[in-house]
């Protein structure tokens, strides 16, 4: 006879597991191309990395050094964006220009806009919104 066991149902901490200098190093390949397709000048993008214009174009050339946590959470962010953007538009070029359009949402100011205002939680408030506007998973 079959006997019923018992289900453990204590919700466990959740821990995320850290991205790794390897990863952050690969998310910032593909930022390099994902504004490239924004057209974003070299201040506009190390404004958005948080980092001194000379340190990112020696980046954007040699390859990135050590990413901190904060880089590696801003890299995490522009992928998210650039992800939502995919969901949102079939048309890879009409999300690309989404991010220097106007937006009603950002009273009158583009993405890109709200985003160079420096801080992680800019980037965040713009990935906020896209992953709402993009509807559940």
């Amino acid at each position: 006879m079959l006997a019923l066991q018992p289900v453990e149902t204590t919700p466990q901490a959740f821990r995320p597991d850290p991205i790794t200098q390897d990863e952050a190093a690969a998310m910032f390949r593909a930022v390099l191309n994902l504004f490239a397709k924004w057209e974003l000048t070299d201040d506009q993008a190390a404004t958005l990395l948080d980092m001194p214009v000379r340190s990112y174009r020696r980046w954007k050339a040699e390859g990135p050094g050590r990413v901190s946590r904060d880089g590696r959470t801003r890299l995490s962010n522009l992928m998210g964006i650039h992800k939502a953007l995919r969901l949102v538009f079939t048309d890879a070029q009409r999300g690309y220009a989404w991010i220097k359009a106007g937006n009603t949402a950002f009273a009158g100011s583009s993405a890109l806009d709200v985003m160079l205002g420096g801080e992680l939680t800019d980037v965040m408030r713009v990935r906020h919104y896209l992953d709402a506007a993009r509807g559940a998973w």
